[in-house]
């Protein structure tokens, strides 16, 4: 199996495990249970809340829920803002990068030299990495925060846990670091790296071969020269011993 074979499974693997983690973060948006506590005093009067970054909600023991989207957009701390900003960057940047990586590996065949399709899969590498490294700021520091409010006996109010929305977000955002970093050093070894790859042929051209010629020419002209100036010695050195001994 060869160099090009190998690759392209990679990034076909890459590209499988990226998706699944672009799919897995937006599923989080509409998830409503990012954090969620339980309260009650009895069994018939139990609650719970639970809510996302979009809106909060409350069920009781019957099953019958109701949510409510939160009213104001300013009235709400600059970390939720953030955490909002920070997923919606990281949809929009693997979605790019999906149709980036489409383009520039090596099965699809649809961009130009080889070159040039890895600087292409290199880019999308490069907006999956990014895509889940915001995505693991945002759900980290969100469930950092419900940890702190939790661990903290001076926080009076509603002290709410992790939901699954966050867990669900750590892997997406996981699958997407994991994908673009392989993407990223793969195609940009190939990009940016010398032009002379393991599995590639590289073809002489005409110029070399002339000059090839025009070398292997010289060295047998050479050799003959020096072949016959030694006969030549020889010859004249025979001549001489043999008149020696003839006076003799």
């Amino acid at each position: 199996m060869g160099y090009r074979t190998v690759v392209m499974y990679i990034e076909i693997g890459c590209f499988v495990v990226c998706v699944a983690g672009w799919i897995l973060v937006c599923s989080t948006q509409p998830t409503e249970i990012w954090t969620w506590s339980e309260v009650g005093s009895i069994v018939l009067t139990t609650s719970n809340y639970f809510s996302n970054l979009w809106k909060d909600c409350i069920s009781d023991s019957t099953g019958v829920s109701d949510c409510k989207g939160i009213p104001s957009l300013l009235a709400l701390n600059w970390d939720i803002h953030m955490c909002r900003a920070l997923i919606i960057i990281s949809i929009i940047l693997a979605f790019f990068g999906s149709i980036l990586v489409l383009v520039g590996m090596k099965c699809t065949k649809i961009g130009g030299s080889e070159r040039t399709n890895a600087k292409v899969t290199f880019a999308g590498g490069m907006n999956y990495l990014i895509g889940g490294l915001c995505a693991m700021v945002a759900f980290s520091y969100y469930g950092n925060k419900i940890r702190s409010e939790f661990d903290d006996p001076t926080y009076n109010e509603q002290k709410f846990e992790i939901g699954v929305g966050v867990f669900i977000g750590w892997g997406g955002s996981s699958l997407l670091i994991t994908g673009g970093l392989i993407y990223s050093i793969l195609a940009g070894r190939e990009a940016f790296g010398s032009s002379q790859f393991p599995g590639y042929t590289f073809l002489p051209s005409r110029k070399s071969y002339a000059s090839s010629a025009r070398t292997e020419i010289t060295h047998t002209r050479n050799s003959m020269v020096s072949s016959d100036n030694s006969s030549i010695s020889t010859i004249s050195n025979t001549t001489r011993k043999t008149a020696s001994n003839v006076y003799v």
